[in-house]
């Protein structure tokens, strides 16, 4: 289950699985406080002397090693989310108040100025979100895209100093009872350690009807609620997985989405959407070797496809390229493209640093707004409407956590808008997975890769005053 996020109190969902999000509070376990703990001044029982340990090996070994090394690129995230005790009361006969509750979970840094990944179930319906790091520095987050399906998201900070990385290894080669680190949030006990074997690959988990996990790692590593979106490292202290779900009342049976998934969805969020709407053209593949079964993991990245007319076909760069650089980031997965290219304004070039066919070679690349039109030429050519951004006053009457809107201005006749019934008035509060607050949400489902895979695509919107949904079909454009 996911702790506090519109599903049922209990500890599980069908004695399966439940997410590692937690909200504290409502949630606390009871058995938690009933280990013993001696207090100040207190000594243990007795103790028989035993003769010293001879000195064969240093108690720094390669997990403290590794531990040290990592540890200042996990992060602590602590959220607020409104519980509404009368959100499913049809007839609102509760009387209690709404409850502020905190939640806990755990982030990967992506990128020196903050960039985080975590589960996209740590995030979900939250007001407020709160980064701590390993040096107990506290930062304010904000969500800047997610991915349900893949129960991933992206969200940033503004650190005081730029945040180390780590090194993103493969969960491809991973041996069964091999060695793995967990570092996570447990229960709100920061940067707790855990230490485990892989347990299994490939195991397919269900939550419940509507949340199935694909491939995931299992880890006999002991992660607990607030682990979730945390780190799984292998002992060269590469990321190998995301810890996501445990298997509830099982003695040490997790699971983690394997880090090349992340990779993947990772980058897509990092794309257009986080980019404002600007574009490269590029369709990226990620590859990796590794020398020798205790070397670290090689990783490189090749230009699959390159859309007409797009920057990257403008600039030259060619399918089969491989990307070494951009900018002044050295590339090893798809991440340190987008990362590169993020904060980077249209019309200012950067220099992309390829191998073609064994040869060097600098490029320019210029980003450019998604689409060849004006993006409100695009949205009316390719929905049919004409929109208006709105702000939460003209929406929370029908849902108090939505934060705004796009007034339906004009819907053209006969356009997959028109068929789907809205309405000029209607107010277009989401897409698919995502909710609908400006232009440029909008262009980023009409521009996702995977568009044909939603059809038909969901649209929420509001009519007299009610939540209301409908099917949007030929968007593909």
């Amino acid at each position: 289950m996911r702790f506090g996020i519109r599903r049922s109190a209990t500890p599980a969902i069908r004695g399966v699985t439940m997410r590692l999000h937690t909200f504290a509070g409502r949630y606390a376990l009871a058995a938690l406080l009933a280990v013993p703990v001696l207090g100040p001044g207190l000594a243990p029982p007795c103790l028989i002397a035993a003769d010293p340990v001879p000195k064969v090996s240093s108690r720094r070994d390669n997990l403290v090693d590794v531990v040290e090394r990592v540890k200042g690129s996990v992060v602590n995230i602590h959220s607020e989310r409104t519980l509404n005790p009368s959100a499913d009361d049809p007839f609102r006969t509760s009387t209690m108040q709404p409850q502020r509750v905190n939640g806990m979970g755990t982030g990967i840094v992506l990128d020196p100025r903050g960039y985080i990944v975590t589960n996209y179930h740590v995030v979900d319906d939250v007001q407020s979100l709160r980064v701590r790091l390993v040096d107990g520095t506290n930062c304010p987050a904000r969500i800047l895209a997610t991915d349900k399906a893949a129960d991933l998201a992206v969200i940033k900070i503004d650190p005081p100093a730029p945040l180390p990385l780590v090194p993103l290894g493969t969960a491809q080669d991973l041996y069964l009872a091999e060695r793995v680190i967990a570092i996570g949030n447990a229960y709100g006990y920061e940067h707790t350690v855990t230490i485990g074997n892989v347990s299994a690959m490939k195991r397919d988990v269900t939550l419940n009807k509507e949340i199935a996990y694909k491939s995931l790692i299992q880890t006999q590593t002991p992660i607990n609620p607030g682990n979730s979106g945390g780190p799984l490292f292998n002992k060269l202290g590469e990321v190998v997985g995301v810890n996501v779900a445990i298997r509830a009342g099982a003695q040490n049976i997790a699971f983690a989405i394997p880090v090349d998934t992340m990779i993947d969805r990772a980058a897509e969020m990092l794309s257009v959407r986080a980019r404002k709407g600007l574009t490269h053209g590029l369709a990226l593949a990620d590859h990796f070797e590794r020398p020798g079964e205790d070397s670290p993991v090689h990783r490189w990245v090749t230009v699959s496809s390159v859309s007409a007319n797009s920057p990257a076909g403008k600039a030259g760069i060619q399918p089969g390229d491989t990307i070494e650089q951009v900018g002044n980031i050295a590339v090893a997965t798809s991440i340190d493209v987008e990362r590169a290219l993020l904060e980077r304004p249209a019309n200012l070039p950067t220099t992309i640093r390829l191998r073609r066919e064994g040869s060097p070679l600098e490029l320019p690349l210029t980003l450019a707004a998604a689409g060849t039109q004006n993006p409100l030429d695009l949205i009316w050519d390719r929905v049919g409407l004409r929109v208006q951004q709105v702000g939460a006053s003209a929406v929370i009457q029908a849902d108090r956590q939505l934060r705004g809107g796009l007034l339906l201005t004009d819907v053209a006749a006969g356009s997959p808008a028109a068929r789907a019934g809205l309405q000029k008035g209607d107010l277009l509060i989401g897409l698919h997975l995502w909710e609908s607050i400006t232009v440029d949400n909008i262009l980023f489902v009409l521009n996702h890769k995977d568009l044909k895979t939603f059809a038909p695509v969901k649209a929420f919107f509001i009519r007299d005053g009610k939540i209301r949904e409908t099917l949007l079909t030929s968007l593909e454009g």
